[in-house]
Formats: C-alpha cells, structure tokens, sequence
C-alpha cells in the first residue's frame, strides 16, 4: 500500500466540515477539519485530528477551542480555512467572540466549545480528544460536506 491509494481511499468517502477555531498567542487562528467524530455522550467527548501546520500547532497548544460544524452556507468559509493566506476571522463570515474568549461562527450548524483531555501524536497529525463544555445550536437544515477534495453545499430536502 502506498501513500496515494491511502489518500485515494479517502478521497471516496465523504465527510462533513467543521472550522475548529481558539485563541492563540498572536490572536484567533483556525482550521478546515473533515475528521469530527463524537466520541462519548456521557460524559459529552469528541475527536478530531490536526496536521503540523502553524494555525494546527497554535490550535493544539490552546486551552479551549470551539468546534464549529458547517452547514451549506459555509463552504466559502471552509475554503479559506483550509488554505493558507484567504481571509480568516471577518465580519463578513459571521464570526463572534463567546464570553470565554474563544471565536465562534454564528450561521455553524452547531459550535461545540471543548478542552482537550488527550492528544496523540500520530505520524504527521495529532489526534485530539476533547470534553464539551457548551453547545451553541444554529440554523437548522442542509449540509456541507468534504468529498474528493471538494465541498459540497447542499440544502434539506424535505422527507
């Protein structure tokens, strides 16, 4: 197996999208994750891992950090999360500040405020767990999702 047919592997599967945001020594920073998972609901956990980029680095040393899980009207937003040098943090995207610091997004689906309990160095990433502390629920409808190196914005269907 080769590091391509892993990432092949991958590219067929789709994920959803969350921006995981926190304060860092230079001010807010943040990053497109498509690894989001709930982990436990009693106690409320969830896991999602990092890559060694500067914003991952700077996100992995914070003390909290809000997890926000996109929805259709994001995907601009997870664009310039995922790449280095787009707009981050702007009036415009619906950015706002919790009362405990941390930057949130306000049109997220939900935007779950957390603290590591563990974080695993694997390979090139970090995989971490973290406790919920708070659940700040959005609009409802439609979904975002990472598939083939692609976001893809969808709105509800009705059922």
């Amino acid at each position: 197996m080769t590091a391509e047919q892993f990432k092949a592997a991958f590219r067929r599967y789709p994920t959803g999208v969350a921006v995981i945001s926190a304060i860092g020594p230079s001010g807010p920073v943040g990053l497109t994750a498509s690894s989001v998972a709930s982990v436990s609901v009693d106690p409320p956990a969830l896991s999602f891992s990092a890559m060694g980029t500067r914003s991952a680095h700077a996100l992995l040393e914070a003390e909290s950090f809000v997890v926000n899980l996109l929805g259709p009207e994001s995907a601009e937003v997870a664009r310039h999360f995922a790449s280095s040098g787009g707009p981050r943090f702007t009036e415009e995207q619906g950015w706002t500040f919790l009362p405990t610091g941390e930057p949130a997004l306000r049109h997220a689906l939900a935007s779950l405020r957390a603290t590591p309990l563990h974080r695993l160095p694997v390979g090139d990433s970090t995989v971490v767990v973290a406790s919920v502390h708070e659940v700040f629920l959005g609009p409802v409808g439609g979904r975002l999702v990472y598939h083939d190196r692609q976001f893809i914005a969808a709105e509800a269907t009705p059922a």
